[in-house]
């Protein structure tokens, strides 16, 4: 039997459980298994790899993302850039750090981009990469809310796909700019991406701080929260007419990539 996992605290609602579960069961792999290892401090990390020899992998979520990487051997090169990872392989006794968020962000919000624009130039592009192509025409701006593990895969992609972006942090000293700097700001970022858990189940009457009367119809929110599937950040931008997108299919996609790394 080999064993798959994710790391994290607290991991009360795990998607990750949930999908591996159904996919196994779906596509009848019937050899794996996976389960939660909660745990508060990244120092009980080496025990969970001792402890558990059939582990061939590990998701890694939130406070996790950047500590484990003291633990790991090697580490994929966009890691090295990224500084986060949130996909570990196990392979003969060595371990190996990814970041599978940066391939599920970049090809969602290549879509959700996309998507937004009607023109006969969006409706007959072939592939959504060269639909992308043509956006860059657009010059969009990004503000990118929260500095954690997540945000540095959402940076990589921005950086990338040549998107200026701002981030947003509620500490000075660790983003651009303060929530309370963002008054009359709005209008210069037409992308905003929330990376922070700001909204999240079980706290969904919580959302960003932002000015929402400056949102119009030409924004784009994109919330990696995915639990509710509509945010309170993204009901704010709807009522303004702003296009939304939650982070549930970045999940699907991050998670497919972890299972191709996995198994290669």
């Amino acid at each position: 039997m080999s064993l798959y996992g994710l790391i994290g605290y607290p991991l009360t609602h795990s998607f990750s459980k949930k999908y591996f579960t159904g996919k196994f069961e779906k596509e009848r792999i019937d050899h794996a298994k996976y389960e939660l290892f909660e745990i508060k401090d990244i120092q009980d990390f080496p025990s969970i790899i001792k402890n558990n020899p059939a582990l061939k992998g590990l998701n890694v979520t939130i406070p996790h993302k950047e500590a484990v990487m003291q633990f790991l051997d090697e580490l994929d090169e966009p890691v090295k850039k990224i500084k986060a990872v949130n996909v570990i392989k196990v392979m003969n006794g060595k371990l190996k750090g990814y970041n599978s968020d940066y391939h599920g962000f970049k090809t969602s919000l290549e879509k959700f981009l996309a998507d937004g624009k009607t023109s006969e130039v969006y409706k007959h592009a072939d592939e959504t990469r060269k639909v992308f192509e043509t956006l860059r025409v657009f010059e969009i701006s990004a503000l990118v809310l929260g500095t954690g593990g997540a945000a540095k895969a959402v940076k990589a992609v921005l950086e990338d796909l040549k998107i200026n972006y701002k981030t947003v942090s509620r500490n000075k000293n660790q983003g651009d700019l303060t929530y309370d700097e963002l008054k009359g700001q709005l209008k210069n970022f037409p992308l905003i991406i929330n990376t922070s858990p700001v909204g999240m189940y079980p706290k969904t009457d919580a959302c960003p701080d932002l000015p929402y009367e400056e949102i119009t119809n030409s924004h784009y929110l994109f919330d990696l929260v995915y639990n509710p599937e509509e945010t309170l950040f993204m009901k704010k931008g709807e009522e303004k007419g702003a296009r939304t997108k939650n982070g549930l299919e970045m999940l699907h996609l991050q998670a497919e990539k972890a299972w191709a790394i996995w198994n290669a």
